[in-house]
């Protein structure tokens, strides 16, 4: 019947009908079809080599753009591999959807090809999960998951598309009617903010604080809060604090930046607005002896239960750009600013500038073989020398992303996607193809170290084939850590002969992976060699991988970790 399709096309014209525009994963049976559908109702359609990569894509797209990313997985093996992208969704509280096609119902318990209890396996990992048990269910069932991603506190969820639904047809009237109604009753909920008295009393600590400091993370990030943040920082004078992934919602270079005096702000500050951001182990859980015993937190947060978790001196409960708007306004009507000559500023601002011309003299040297520093720096340079729109960077591994967090300098909002919250290695090629696909004006630069790049290194194949604008650089230090770190009596046993376990080929020829589907490989262990690969490769805007020679004992062990391993 040619009015008639199958659940196939009715999920794709659901999805397009609600406002998806683009899907990562990787097909086969029984979602190809469905991707297919998708593309042709003009949803882009990013096919990866597997679904963690996939996945953690969708996470970062999820943040970047405020709505929801989607993962298509087949059923069985291919939902299990998807959990990491729906897990990291969720611990960084960002929108994603999940759709795993799943097995014929009338099979269930059998023993169906990759049969599984996917509804029961991702209860751990999402906010919202549903099956559609039959075609008609599927318009409420893709609307109901799109609407809890981003509803509240934002977070993964999960759909469930059976293959004997995805094969039942219906009338393109029928589908049309469900479609209508769907629409019409999706109710959204603006968050409500906190009430006035409460606004009053922030605004009253912060006035009184002798020792003020504005801490704010990837949620006022999510929140697209930079303007009310910056209003915030420049009426009231009160040095800031971005966690990693919050870099760049007040330009890291303002005067007012307190990360490179993080320890004394954090350890002296009297009253401590946190505005997205959890006082989970990033903030060192707001305890002494990190922060003072006597601080007072004001915690804006859009989620009631973290609030109460953190148990703060005062709770604001709502959006962070709507509740840093109402802060403004009641600071207009009385203001107050602390002025460059302020005790607590001029302590900071002290101990922030020591802290800068110390590091930059380590910087400053040339130092051959790399170490981490002076890569950092030339690559640091080049970045800022691109100007607006700036790149977004990608970075992940011990070392790299730790030294990376110090000193790459983060001029615009969401232009950070680190290993965040859950601490995800493998994220690289994922974030970098999100990043790429959320923001086609911007170049994207990640910055790995080879342990990192190595989970998701066959995903250059996917930079290439969808001609995306990323240069991923590499830090080779052959290992983990880098090299062999154990000690004589360490090397023991009947393997002893065997690498250590955080060991790799020494000199791996990463750049020549690249190379092998057509994108552009550049070897280099000179700072004149690097700032050359870097020049060609911004300016290029092609896939590219710089393979950068590093000292193998340059590194920590566990990065900044150690007290962790």
């Amino acid at each position: 019947m040619s009015d008639c399709f199958d659940g196939n096309v009715l999920a794709a014209k659901s999805f397009a009908r609600f406002g998806v525009t683009h899907m990562f994963g990787v097909v086969g049976i029984p979602v190809t079809s469905l991707a297919t559908r998708a593309v042709q109702l003009g949803i882009r359609f990013i096919a990866f080599h597997n679904e963690q990569s996939a996945g953690y894509a969708a996470s970062a797209y999820g943040y970047l753009t405020g709505r929801p990313g989607l993962l298509l997985t087949v059923s069985g093996p291919g939902c299990v591999h998807g959990l990491a992208g729906l897990s990291n969704a969720m611990i960084n509280t960002w929108p994603m959807v999940m759709i795993s096609g799943s097995s014929d119902q009338r099979d269930a318990g059998r023993g169906d090809f990759q049969e599984l209890d996917q509804i029961e396996a991702v209860k751990p990992f999402s906010k919202f999960s549903v099956k559609a048990k039959d075609i008609k269910e599927i318009p409420s069932c893709v609307a109901r998951v799109l609407d809890h991603a981003i509803s509240g506190r934002p977070g993964g969820c999960y759909l469930d598309l059976p293959t004997d639904v995805l094969h039942q047809t219906i009338t393109e009237s029928e589908a049309a009617k469900l479609l209508s109604e769907v629409e019409k009753g999706r109710i959204f909920e603006e968050p409500k903010g906190p009430p006035t008295s409460d606004i009053g009393k922030a605004v009253s600590l912060l006035r009184k604080a002798e020792r003020p400091l504005i801490v704010f993370g990837k949620g006022a990030a999510y929140g697209r809060a930079e303007g009310e943040l910056r209003k915030l920082v420049e009426r009231t004078g009160i040095p800031f604090l971005p966690t990693p992934m919050g870099k760049g919602l007040v330009n890291d270079n303002h005067e007012l930046a307190a990360s490179a005096a993080r320890s004394l702000a954090i350890g002296k500050c009297d009253v401590a607005l946190v505005v997205g951001a959890r006082l989970n182990w990033l903030l060192h859980f707001g305890e002494s002896p990190k922060w003072d015993k006597d601080v007072k937190f004001i915690l804006v947060d859009v989620c009631e239960e973290e609030i109460q978790l953190r148990t703060p001196h005062l709770g604001l409960v709502g959006d962070a750009k709507k509740v840093l708007e109402t802060i403004n306004k009641e600071i207009k009507d009385d203001p107050f600013c602390l002025g460059k000559s302020h005790p607590w500023v001029e302590a900071v601002s002290k101990k922030a500038k020591d802290n800068v011309s110390k590091m930059e003299a380590q910087l400053a040297k040339d130092v051959v073989p790399f170490n981490f520093l002076t890569p950092m720096r030339i690559i640091r340079d080049a970045i800022l020398g691109l100007g607006s729109p700036a790149p977004v960077v990608v970075s992940e591994g011990a070392n790299t992303m730790d030294v990376g967090r110090s000193v790459l300098v983060q001029t615009e909002p969401r232009t950070r996607l680190d290993a965040g919250t859950w601490g995800t290695m493998g994220v690289g090629l994922g974030y970098c193809i999100a990043a790429s696909v959320a923001n086609p004006d911007r170049l994207v630069v990640a910055v790995e170290g080879d342990s990192g790049f190595g989970f998701s290194a066959m995903e250059v194949e996917t930079l290439v084939r969808y001609k995306l604008p990323v240069v991923v650089i590499v830090f080779n230090n052959g290992g983990v850590y880098g090299g062999d770190r154990r000690s004589p009596e360490e090397v023991s046993g009947p393997f002893k002969d065997d690498p250590a376990p955080t060991s790799f080929v020494p000199g791996a020829a990463y750049h020549t992976v690249m190379e092998a589907f057509g994108g552009k490989g550049y070897l280099v262990g000179t700072p004149d060699e690097l700032k050359s690969a870097l020049s060609e490769s911004f300016s290029a805007k092609n896939p590219a991988v710089i393979n950068v020679t590093i000292d193998p004992f340059a590194g920590a062990e566990s990065g900044r970790m150690q007290h962790k391993n």
